[in-house]
Formats: C-alpha cells, sequence, structure tokens
C-alpha cells in the first residue's frame, strides 16, 4: 500500500509539473513592482519621473541621519564659521576620502542620471502625453535640474566627468574629467534650452516647479561666473540678456520673507527646493523607497540653531567679519546674526515648521532669489562696460528694500550714481553680496572662488576667512578646488585627481 501511494503521489506531482511548465500563461505574470519596461504607459508617470529628479535634491539638503552635507557649501567662505574640526573650516585637512566630499559629488550625479533618464524618455514618448505644451515643459524642467547639477560640480570640483547622456553600456560607465569650463558650458546649454521650454508660471497645484524666470536667472548666474573665470565680456553680455527677461519677479518688502517658511516660493523666489512635512518624516532615512514613503523629505538648519540633534558637535555661527560688515542700524542684521553671540538667524529663528520629529524642517532652502539677480546683473554690466550708474542703480535697489524696512531709518544710504570707479563699485557689489546672501547655500565661498579666478581678490596667505579657529590652512595652488572623491578615482581608472589631493 504504502509503494502504491508514493507512485500516485509522484504521478500526479509530475503530471502538475507537465502540466503547468506547458502552459504559457501560468508563467507569463506580471512583476510585483513596476519595471521601466512596464513604466512609462500614461501621461502621470512621466510627470512622476520629473519629481523624481527634483526629489533627488532632498538629498543634499535633509539631515542624514545626523551626517547632513551642508558644512561641503557652507564653512569654507567667510561668511559662515565653527569652532569644530570641520575639514571645510579647516581646508588643510580636507581628504579625498572625506564622507561629505564622496555624499555631494555622489548625489550630484545621481540627480544627472534622473535627468537623463527622464530627457531620454521625453524624447522616445508618442502620443501619451496630452499637450505638447506639457512634453515641452517637462524637458525644460530635466533640462534645468541637469545644468543644476553641473553648475555645481564646476564650482567644487572644476574637472568632473561630464555626463549628458543616460549610461545603459558598460562602455561608458568610466568616462574621464571634464576640462576648461566644460560642466559650466553643458549647463549653460541647458539652462539656454529649458528657458525656451519651461512656463512663465504654474498653477497652484504646482508651485514650486521652475518657470522661465528660474532658467533665466541660472543661464545669467552661470554666465557671469563664465566671465569670472575666462575674462569674457561676451559672458557677461549674455547674462545681461538672460537677466533682463527676468520680469515677473520682485523684492520682498521684508527681507525676512526670504528665510520664513510662511512665505516660501514668493515674488522674490526663482529657484527653492520644496522641503515637505510629512507626519511619517524619519530623518535617520533617505526618501528613496517604494508605497509607504518611511524615508526624510525636509529640510535641516540645526547647525544653525544649535539644536539638540547635533549631540554636542560645534553649531555654524556667523563669523566676526560678517557682522562687522553691517551698518550700525541696518535692518537686515536682525535676521542674519546675533551680535552677541554670533549666531546665525537666517531659516530657523522665524516661521520654521518643524516636522513630527521635532528635527526635520519644511522650511524652503531658497538656492536662488531676485536679490541674486539684481546684484549679478549689476556685476555684468559693469564687467562688460556698461553703465555704471545704472550697475550702482541694482545696488540701490537692494540697500533701498533693507533700509524702507525701518521708515524711520537711514541706512543704508544709497550709494553715489556719479562714483566711476570701477574698482570701488567692485568693492560695493562684493559688500553687498556678502551682506544680503550671507549663510545662503554655498553663495559666498562661490563668491570668492570665482572672484580669485578672474584677479579681483586674493584668497592667498593674509586672507580673512574671519574662521572661528586659529589653525586654516587655505592653499591657493589646491584648495579652490574640491578633491575627487576616492571612491571615483579607485573604480573609474580614466579620473584623474586635482592638483595637490
Amino acid at each position: 500500500m504504502k509503494n502504491r501511494i508514493l507512485f500516485i503521489f509522484t504521478f500526479l506531482s509530475c503530471s502538475m509539473f507537465i502540466y503547468t511548465s506547458c502552459d504559457d500563461s501560468r508563467i507569463d505574470l506580471e512583476p510585483l513592482s513596476p519595471t521601466e519596461a512596464s513604466y512609462f504607459t500614461e501621461e502621470g508617470h512621466y510627470t512622476k519621473a520629473i519629481i523624481g529628479v527634483y526629489a533627488k535634491l532632498t538629498d543634499l539638503y535633509w539631515y542624514n541621519g545626523g551626517n547632513s552635507l551642508h558644512a561641503f557649501w557652507e564653512l569654507p567662505g567667510d561668511d559662515i564659521t565653527t569652532t569644530g574640526t570641520v575639514s571645510f573650516e579647516l581646508f588643510g585637512t580636507l581628504q579625498p576620502a572625506d564622507g561629505k566630499v564622496n555624499g555631494v559629488y555622489q548625489v550630484t550625479y545621481q540627480l544627472i542620471n534622473r535627468a537623463n533618464t527622464a530627457i531620454q524618455k521625453l524624447n522616445e514618448e508618442s502620443g501619451l502625453i496630452s499637450t505638447a505644451a506639457y512634453k515641452d515643459n517637462m524637458m525644460g524642467e530635466a533640462l534645468f535640474l541637469r545644468g543644476y547639477g553641473n553648475f555645481l560640480l564646476w564650482n567644487y570640483f572644476g574637472t568632473a566627468p561630464l555626463v549628458n547622456e543616460r549610461i545603459q553600456s558598460s562602455e561608458d560607465i568610466t568616462p574621464p574629467n571634464s576640462s576648461g569650463t566644460e560642466l559650466l558650458d553643458q549647463a549653460i546649454a541647458d539652462f539656454t534650452a529649458a528657458a525656451n521650454l519651461l512656463p512663465s508660471s504654474w498653477d497652484i497645484n504646482n508651485k514650486g516647479r521652475v518657470s522661465k524666470s528660474s532658467a533665466n536667472g541660472m543661464l545669467g548666474k552661470a554666465l557671469v561666473f563664465k566671465g569670472s573665470a575666462t575674462q569674457s565680456t561676451e559672458s557677461f553680455s549674455a547674462a545681461i540678456a538672460a537677466l533682463d527677461k527676468i520680469a515677473d519677479k520682485s523684492l520682498m518688502d521684508d527681507f525676512a520673507d526670504n528665510f520664513n517658511a510662511l512665505t516660501e516660493n514668493n515674488d522674490e523666489s526663482l529657484f527653492e527646493f520644496q522641503a515637505s512635512q510629512p507626519d511619517n518624516d524619519n530623518v535617520w532615512l533617505p526618501n528613496d523607497f517604494q508605497a509607504g514613503g518611511v524615508g526624510s523629505t525636509s529640510a535641516y538648519w540645526g547647525f544653525y540653531e544649535n539644536h539638540y540633534s547635533l549631540f554636542g558637535s560645534a553649531p555654524f555661527i556667523g563669523t566676526q567679519k560678517l557682522m562687522d560688515a553691517f551698518e550700525e542700524g541696518d535692518p537686515r542684521i536682525a535676521s542674519t546674526i546675533d551680535t552677541e553671540d554670533l549666531s546665525f538667524k537666517k531659516y530657523w529663528s522665524t516661521g520654521e515648521l518643524k516636522t513630527n520629529t521635532g528635527v526635520g524642517s519644511a522650511n524652503n532652502p531658497r538656492i536662488l532669489r531676485y536679490a541674486d539677480i539684481l546684484l549679478l546683473k549689476a556685476e555684468a554690466i559693469l564687467e562688460s562696460g556698461g553703465s555704471t550708474a545704472a550697475a550702482i542703480d541694482l545696488i540701490n535697489e537692494i540697500r533701498t528694500r533693507a533700509r524702507n524696512m525701518n521708515p524711520e531709518g537711514t541706512v543704508p544710504a544709497n550709494y553715489s550714481t556719479s562714483e566711476s570707479d570701477k574698482a570701488k563699485i567692485f568693492d560695493w557689489i562684493n559688500q553687498e553680496r556678502f551682506l544680503e546672501l550671507a549663510g545662503e547655500e554655498g553663495a559666498r565661498w562661490l563668491d570668492l572662488r570665482r572672484w580669485h579666478m578672474a584677479g579681483k581678490i586674493n584668497l592667498g596667505a593674509g586672507y580673512d576667512f574671519s574662521s572661528a579657529r586659529d589653525d586654516v590652512s587655505f592653499d591657493i595652488s589646491k584648495n579652490l578646488y574640491y578633491p575627487i572623491p576616492l571612491n571615483e578615482i579607485d573604480l573609474n581608472p580614466n579620473v584623474v585627481q586635482n592638483t595637490g589631493y
């Protein structure tokens, strides 16, 4: 009996195997989650792909499980400092194995890769997107974000590889260093194309997506930077043409509105990271998850606030140089720096919205705003041989906004438009950018770097970085660039390390 049962069981098992193996419908199953081959079947999928490119910005601005990347761009300048032993403050200890260097490098290339994938998919799309205009808008967003990635790479690494197509072959995974202004030139090309494709504005449900003014603003900024690096009058003139196209932006009456979570995406804003406040914001996990969204989508300002989440690490504070630069009575100082302890005030001291953890912030980093545009345009006019009076008028717009915050005040007063000494006017631009943009997304360091390249200032021995430390060691032969991360050097035999590292 036992043998008979075994025979029947074996026979039935084999019969079922033969039956199921011959039925193709039983093995032709849908994957448990979408694949690239099964995706991009409706318009909404393309929208989600574009939002996914924006989402990568989170990795630059979130708490990152206690290892935020902000020191990378906040500390090298002369506006923000710390008493901590952070390599971006000390320069001399900066090494290719630094985790933040690798983090920013990796995130930026992931951003570019997502943009390249979106560009490819939009180029391949046929008939799924309801209007050609919306397809153009999304293409403009992808180009803008890729341009922003390349803008960052050029400013911090200088010679990092240029990747302007989606990598789909093992033959393409080891591109060589770029040279000169190749990365910046690609950014300029992308911003130019984006400005022609993006809408003038978005509806309320899409607030925060980039527009024509965003692209023209970044295009003008990139061209000013190229003018500084190459001493090109043509680049400065082209910057003016791009910045002149921004007609829908204006300065807010209150300078502090640019750092208040309750006044995000305002009339002065051209480009912000859209920090969100979900109920399940988890500041210990990144946002690259499937359904459920358990990762963080917030920003982080605890390093300015001296928040408990620093766990004893030294906060970032304003420099003595920054505090001393404000004239007595300048209303902007109250929203910038505490004159007693030098604590830095932007983003966290007024109107901040914390996420459920009490660590993450829903206050958007303002990456590009109209005050920056006005001062870039003033510089471009000055450097291209334009009207010095027109350049001074633009500086005075910034100072007038500040002065009008206190109707009874007289500071800061307007500069005389009769001044013709270009060196003096440049110093005014330098000073106003210092006061107005201090502590904002690396603006000061990028200015110092390009002005050194242009011969406007000298970051060599004796430059006043106003560090809270006395062991700063800046080497102009290498520290104008950050090192290419060690991981990249190890994995890509075609990449050569930046000089000095």
